[in-house]
């Protein structure tokens, strides 16, 4: 298995670790020396990768410790895949909705991990669902990896402490891998889940991936029901000197379902950063449970689908990116869009699930609701 991956990314050339934050940025010539190389590690190559990770590589076969990848013109270097809708909790803020266990077989997976190597994706997230119960979790993730692809993982955490899993990501360790905290006791985290246990199953995993030094991140969801345990979620992650980042904003279901909205801490409503646009389509796409590539986690529709139409397809994205990011209906005239924070497939989600324009128009001027 590989140690080390060099590839193209949006323009550039890097040397990259699995399991390691850190990466090398070389020359397009010194990409095309590794590229082309049949020997031994070359003398620079070897130095910079004992700086950067201090392991030693030199005298040894190029093919026994680095995955070369090359480019494949279509400019994707990240990429997240929805391997299932499906999960075992049932969080009533949960923008997935229905969360219904279906998805493609094995040679139909292994299939989009290649369209996905070959569209140039280098870093992959994997998520949900709850990635690490769906049934083809380790083939899935085992496969990425192979393909030279830095992986991140979206998970509650609760089978994280599964000997299978662990063992599989100590071996072939990820970039990183965030857990959600949805309550700092027993009482709130499974009142939140709306599952009995899911407390002591999220700390069980993340003590097991902590003590196996796994990359880990945290990642607060406050909602009206945790939000009096704010600090303590924080100091949770002092403890273990994990980071974290805070989510508070809570959105319509992919549906574009209100069922999700009641959940909001209105104390904790934050008003978004300034929309600039995004890469949307353009360096980065989504793929569902089913191998349909849309632009983000958001806007869904239109959407390739990559099975049927292959790498190709992606040729379209973009074109649907400018499309779904354009400001249209009640926000194109608005005086106030150069400075919204709210991105268009999101305003329409919002309107689909006619939440109150307080909810995702972040002016505070004074607003007719829209009719």
């Amino acid at each position: 298995m590989h140690e080390l991956i060099v590839s193209p990314f949006l323009g550039n050339h890097v040397i990259l670790r699995p399991g390691q934050p850190n990466g090398i940025k070389i020359s397009q010539a010194r990409y095309e020396e590794i590229a082309t190389a049949d020997g031994s590690v070359p003398a620079w190559f070897a130095e910079s990768a004992r700086n950067a990770w201090g392991i030693d590589i030199s005298g040894r076969p190029l093919r026994e410790t680095t995955l070369v990848r090359s480019d494949g013109g279509y400019g994707y270097g990240r990429a997240s895949y929805e391997l299932n809708l499906g999960c075992n909790y049932d969080c009533e803020h949960c923008y997935l909705g229905l969360k219904k266990f279906e998805g493609l077989e094995w040679p139909d997976r292994e299939r989009l991990l290649y369209i996905l190597r070959d569209a140039g994706v280098l870093w992959l997230q994997l998520t949900g669902g709850e990635p690490m119960i769906d049934r083809l979790f380790r083939e899935v993730y085992q496969r990425a990896y192979e393909l030279g692809m830095m992986l991140t993982l979206l998970s509650n955490g609760s089978r994280l402490f599964n000997p299978k899993v662990l063992d599989l990501l100590t071996a072939c360790r990820p970039h990183r891998i965030t857990l959600s905290v949805y309550g700092a006791t027993e009482e709130s985290y499974d009142g939140l889940t709306r599952r009995k246990g899911a407390y002591r199953l999220f700390m069980k995993g993340l003590h097991a991936g902590h003590e196996a030094g796994l990359p880990l991140a945290l990642s607060m969801i406050v909602t009206k029901h945790n939000a009096h345990e704010v600090d303590q979620m924080r100091a949770l992650a002092d403890r273990l000197g994990i980071p974290m980042d805070e989510y508070v904003n809570m959105v319509p279901t992919i549906y574009g379902g209100a069922e999700t909205l009641p959940s909001q801490s209105k104390e904790h409503l934050r008003k978004r950063q300034v929309f600039k646009g995004c890469n949307a389509g353009h360096t980065f796409f989504h793929v569902d449970p089913f191998g349909k590539a849309s632009i983000c986690k958001v806007g869904r529709e239109p959407n390739v689908p990559l099975i049927e139409e292959g790498v190709e397809g992606l040729a379209r994205l973009g074109s649907i990116a400018d499309r779904l990011l354009l400001r249209q209906g009640g926000c194109s005239g608005c005086q106030l869009q150069g400075t919204c924070g709210t991105c268009m497939p999101l305003v329409q989600l919002y309107r689909k699930a006619k939440a109150p324009l307080a909810a995702y128009c972040q002016h505070r001027e004074p607003r007719e609701e829209e009719k």
